[in-house]
């Protein structure tokens, strides 16, 4: 019989004793206010976070749930509250290049103030520039200059008419304009009276009428000079009228903000244009005054409203209720979203912009601070990626359509082309390992801009210090979603639980979502129980109720077992089979099925075969654990001889792909039984991988394997005799249902740990395995002994058949 000893109860599981607290209530606890179980994870932050140099932004990866986006966003915060708020940032219209607006940046409040301030001026403009031209003051002097006008217009007339006189002609206004008539008699001569004249008066009036032409031809230049002259004066008083109307409105804002040199400079370009766009301020009253229908139409009829929009000023940045540095969560961070956007509108059939409709994006929001980033919604938004390293690269973001940033343009468009702002920004991407992974090894720029991995364990060590902290986040999570507090056996079942998730009885679950899902749930049924305080029943209750609530796939697996559907023993003995056990994961639940396993031994020399792996069904580390069998095998046996067998191994009715290695133990015991003839308990499964030295190794899921053929036995019948072998190596994992550990501790199921095949093989069939004599043999009644000689056996009868011309045609 084996020498191996089954484990107690007491190692089963790693309780948690209620007793060991000294509350009666988390709500006599303090809240955690500490990050709990991420040393290696903090330590990373607090580096990517105090090294300036670029290139040195953060990926934070890990599993969902371990509180990544919670941990980084809080410390974060914490160091953006001791910088300095960053600048505000503006586009405001560039008056020498209209489509590239310039950027400005002033400190902090200072360009929401400015950006009220432009839009008062506007105001004031729409207002006082009208009412000045509306004003006695101005009408009197426009009055003076036409009068002035017209005195000197009708003097050049008369002065011209005057000579014309003294020549013998009159000048006449006429409908098509001043017409030179010969006179007679003090009045105009007829054509009759012309042709009537000898030919020296016609000669002397046809000379003098080219006197009198030049004559009018330079009253005419003269005159022209003069409305010229006219609506020159008239413009200077137009263009002085609108200065004094806002000239001490300018004036205001350049003292208010005479310590920033951009805010003067473009105030004094607004103060230029004005001055250059007098006519169109002209034209506020009229245009205003046109039918609705009209006013699109106002620049076709001569009459165009001035563009008080390039007096505005556009804030993209607003920090003025800002403290500390910014840290921001992209929610949606698609490439507009992120680099900002040009946006248009529709006006006469055609799409305009201009520098106010310039919107700024995430990277514009946490310019001087943080910007915290979903690595995954980075990467699936359309262009969104390169345009983010394209900004950490140059360090400017520069806002562009994704059309052009990508190099498509689908139509010619007018657009703006703004200047550059400069970028400051820590982002931190968060994101699962895989992607972390992909990112670093298929693309270069990643590894030169995200140098910083903050990587977040999934579990860490149980001591009384992490117990405690869990006691005090229990509690933090009921205070903050005001839910029942727990008693100290609420608290201690709760710990097991997140050993239990971890599959480690030393060490404790960080992914605290799954904690706090189980505190809401236990809350809910303590509440039900009209419970004040939660229960280490009222969690029990929650764990069996999500369990309950995913099972039903477990549950159609047993009731086939039970109905013989499924062939699976409990009892019994049979050569060459034996119960291996898996693991189903199905999304949030898993759990542990029994699966018979069989093989077969005859003559020949194909090795062994394993028909999971022959048809395909077999994953790449099943058919590695397979392929060690025949390592094993050579290895023990056929040191001195070949080995000479055909054998066929399977998991009988399995219709779905095998992977792992978690049976190659249990495989190995079949072809062991096969060979040797001796049959395999079939009241204990196995799992457990193994090694070509014949060493079993630890596997995943021991628990729900464990608890698989537990459930199978216990709807069959417990017998007192049935029970599990497992990897020695799993018990630091073991944390099992208080069910089946009370099974064990009342002797009516057993847990065995193995540390070899030979171990394993002798509690499975009740015979000594046997060690290797001197010779390379094994003693007679062992199972080795028995293995060795069927192998023996199977090489001879493999020699005697295939003769040696035989040999030479297989060869």
């Amino acid at each position: 019989m084996s020498e191996t000893t089954e484990l107690s109860a007491e190692e089963l599981r790693q309780a948690c004793d209620p007793a060991r607290f000294t509350f009666r209530s988390t709500e006599e606890l303090a809240s955690l206010e500490e990050i709990i179980g991420q040393e290696r994870a903090l330590r990373a932050i607090d580096f990517g976070i105090d090294i300036p140099t670029p290139g040195y932004h953060m990926y934070a990866l890990g599993p969902g749930g371990t509180g990544k986006t919670t941990t980084v966003r809080k410390f974060l915060a914490h160091a953006a509250a001791a910088r300095p708020i960053p600048d505000d940032w503006l586009y405001v219209h560039n008056f020498a290049e209209p489509d590239k607006p310039r950027a400005l940046h002033l400190p902090a409040g200072v360009g929401c103030r400015l950006q009220a301030d432009m839009d008062h001026l506007v105001d004031e403009l729409r207002g006082e520039v009208p009412r000045a031209f509306e004003s006695d003051e101005y009408e009197h002097q426009q009055e003076q200059l036409t009068t002035e006008l017209q005195r000197r217009h009708q003097e050049m007339i008369q002065e011209a008419n005057a000579f014309a006189q003294q020549q013998g002609f009159v000048i006449m206004q006429t409908p098509q304009g001043l017409m030179i008539a010969p006179m007679a008699n003090g009045g105009m001569m007829s054509p009759e009276q012309i042709q009537q004249l000898d030919d020296d008066t016609r000669h002397r009036l046809e000379a003098g009428h080219d006197d009198v032409q030049a004559k009018l031809r330079e009253t005419m230049r003269r005159m022209q000079q003069l409305h010229q002259e006219a609506r020159a004066r008239a413009g200077e008083l137009d263009r002085q009228t609108v200065a004094y109307a806002v000239g001490h409105l300018i004036d205001d804002l350049r003292e208010r903000y005479r310590d920033h040199a951009p805010v003067v400079r473009l105030l004094d370009d607004i103060r230029a244009d004005i001055l250059e766009n007098v006519a169109a301020f002209r034209q506020i009253r009229q245009v205003e005054e046109m039918r609705e229908e009209q006013a699109p139409f106002a620049a076709m009829l001569g009459r165009e409203l001035p563009n008080f929009d390039k007096y505005r000023v556009n804030l993209v940045v607003n920090n003025c209720d800002t403290r500390g540095a910014p840290v921001i969560l992209a929610r949606n961070p698609s490439y507009q979203n992120l680099i900002g956007r040009i946006e248009y509108q529709g006006q006469l059939g055609t799409l305009v912009t201009n520098f106010t409709m310039i919107k700024g994006g995430l990277l514009h929001k946490a310019n001087g601070g943080y910007l915290m980033l979903d690595a995954r919604d980075v990467l699936t938004r359309p262009a969104a990626w390169e345009g983010l390293k394209r900004a950490l690269r140059t360090q400017v973001v520069e806002i562009e359509s994704m059309a052009e940033a990508v190099g498509v343009a689908p139509f010619a468009t007018r657009t703006l082309d703004p200047e550059p702002i400069p970028l400051d920004v820590k982002v931190v991407l968060i994101g699962d390992p895989m992607l972390y992974y992909l990112l670093f090894f298929y693309d270069p720029d990643f590894r030169e801009l995200f140098k910083v991995k903050v990587d977040f364990a999934l579990h860490m060590a149980r001591t009384v210090e992490t117990t405690a902290q869990y006691a005090r986040f229990i509690a933090t999570v009921c205070r903050e979603e005001q839910l029942p507090h727990f008693d100290p056996s609420g608290v201690a079942r709760v710990v097991e639980h997140g050993a239990r998730l971890v599959e480690h009885r030393d060490k404790l679950v960080t992914k605290f979502g799954d904690i706090v899902d189980l505190v809401r749930e236990s809350a809910y049924w303590a509440r039900k129980a009209g419970r004040a305080l939660v229960t280490g029943a009222d969690v029990t209750r929650a764990i069996e109720e999500k369990v309950y609530r995913s099972d039903q796939i477990q549950q159609l697996i047993k009731e086939a077992i039970a109905q013989g559907s499924l062939l699976i023993d409990t009892a019994g003995a049979s050569v060459g089979q034996t119960n291996g056990l898996s693991v189903i994961a199905l999304g949030d639940y898993a759990f542990g099925r029994p699966t018979r396993i069989t093989a077969s031994v005859h003559v020949g020399d194909e090795g062994v075969l394993n028909i999971d792996r022959e048809i395909a069904l077999g994953g790449k580390i099943h058919n590695k654990g397979a392929l060690i069998l025949a390592g094993y095998l050579g290895a023990t046996y056929a040191t001195e001889v070949p080995l000479a067998l055909s054998a066929r191994i399977t998991f009988e009715q399995t219709y779905e792909e095998v992977e792992g290695d978690s049976a190659s133990s249990a495989e190995l015991y079949t072809l062991l039984s096969a060979l040797a003839g001796f049959p395999i308990r079939q009241d204990v499964a196995v799992t457990g991988s193994v090694n070509q030295h014949g060493q079993v190794q630890a596997i995943g899921g021991v628990n729900e394997k464990i608890e698989g053929f537990f459930d199978v036995c216990r709807a069959n019948g417990l017998t007192g005799s049935q029970g599990v072998l497992i990897p020695r190596s799993n018990v630091q994992n073991l944390m099992l249902r208080p069910d089946v550990v009370d099974a064990v501790r009342e002797g009516r199921f057993h847990i065995y740990p193995v540390a070899t095949i030979d171990d394993g093989i002798a509690l499975l069939t009740g015979t000594p395995a046997g060690a290797r004599r001197p010779d390379g043999g094994y003693p007679e009644g062992t199972v080795n002994g028995a293995v060795h000689r069927r192998l023996g056996e199977l090489a001879r009868k493999a020699r005697a058949f295939f003769k040696p011309e035989e040999r030479r045609k297989a060869a």
